[in-house]
C-alpha cells in the first residue's frame, strides 16, 4: 500500500498528460516517496487512455481509472479519491498549474495536524508566476464573496486544483460528495466543515493556463446553480449519511512482467 496518492483528473489531455506524468514520477522520485499516480480519463475522445497504458507497462506505480463516460471534474476526482490506495491523498490538475514540487507544503500541513491542506493562489499574490485574465479575477473574487454569503465559507481560494487529504477525511467526505461538475470544491470545503474537520489554506505557486477548459460565462453560471444545490442537500439533509457510488470504476492495471 502507498503512503502517497497523487490523483490527476483527465479530460482529452493527450497533449500534456505525458510530460506531467514524467515530471511527477520524477518528483516522487527524487523525494523517495512511496508513491502511486492515479490518472482518472473522463470519457476522453483523444489519445489521453492510452498514453497513460504506456506509461503504466513502464511504471508500475501509474494507474488508469476509466469514467463511464463524460461525467465531470467533481465525478472523476471523486472516482479516483476513493480508489485511491495510500494514507495521504493529493489531488492535482493535468496541467499542473500548481507545480508537483508545491506538494510538500500541503503534507506539512497535514502533518502539522490539518485533516484537509489546499493550496491557495490568493494567500500570497507573489508566488503566481502567470496571473488570470483581469475577468476571471473580477469572477473569482465575486464568487468568493457568493460562497461567504450562501455556504459561509471563509478561504480566499476555494477554486485551486490542489488539495490533499488524509485517508481518513478523503473516506468521510468522497462518498457525501454529490456535485460532478465544476462546483464540487466548495461542496468539499463544506462538506469538511460540517464533519468537523480541520482545513488548512496553504499559499502555494500558480500560474494560469490558457488553455483552461473552463468557459468563463457558461462554468461560471453552472457553479453558481450548484453552490445553491449544496445548501439544498443540506437542508434536505442529504449529506447525513454516504451514498452510494453511481458505478463501479474501471480500475486498469497493466502488467509489466516485473
Amino acid at each position: 500500500m502507498p503512503a502517497i496518492s497523487i490523483v490527476i483528473p483527465a479530460y482529452n489531455e493527450g497533449q500534456r498528460i505525458g510530460a506531467t506524468l514524467q515530471r511527477v514520477l520524477d518528483y516522487a522520485a527524487e523525494q523517495r516517496w512511496d508513491a502511486e499516480c492515479v490518472v482518472v480519463n473522463d470519457g476522453s475522445r483523444d489519445n489521453t487512455a492510452a498514453l497513460v497504458r504506456e506509461a503504466a507497462a513502464r511504471n508500475p506505480a501509474v494507474r488508469l481509472i476509466e469514467n463511464p463516460g463524460n461525467r465531470g471534474k467533481g465525478y472523476t476526482v471523486r472516482n479516483g479519491m476513493l480508489n485511491a490506495a495510500g494514507d495521504l491523498l493529493l489531488f492535482t490538475d493535468a496541467d499542473l498549474s500548481s507545480p508537483i514540487e508545491e506538494a510538500p507544503r500541503l503534507f506539512a500541513a497535514l502533518n502539522s495536524g490539518a485533516d484537509i491542506a489546499i493550496g491557495s493562489r490568493w494567500l500570497q499574490r507573489e508566488l503566481q508566476t502567470l496571473r488570470q485574465p483581469w475577468y476571471r479575477q473580477i469572477f473569482g473574487r465575486a464568487f468568493n464573496f457568493f460562497l461567504r454569503t450562501v455556504l459561509g465559507l471563509s478561504f480566499k481560494d476555494t477554486q485551486c486544483g490542489f488539495k490533499a487529504f488524509k485517508r481518513g477525511a478523503a473516506q468521510a467526505i468522497f462518498p457525501r460528495q454529490l456535485v460532478e461538475r465544476w462546483g464540487f470544491d466548495p461542496e468539499v470545503l463544506f462538506l469538511a466543515r460540517k464533519l468537523g474537520l480541520r482545513t488548512d489554506e496553504v499559499a502555494v505557486r500558480w500560474a494560469h493556463d490558457r488553455r483552461t477548459k473552463i468557459s468563463f460565462f457558461r462554468d461560471g453560471m453552472r457553479m453558481v446553480v450548484e453552490v445553491l444545490k449544496v445548501r439544498m442537500h443540506d437542508l434536505a439533509g442529504r449529506y447525513d449519511q454516504p451514498v452510494p457510488a453511481v458505478a463501479t470504476p474501471h480500475v486498469e492495471r497493466v502488467k509489466t512482467g516485473q
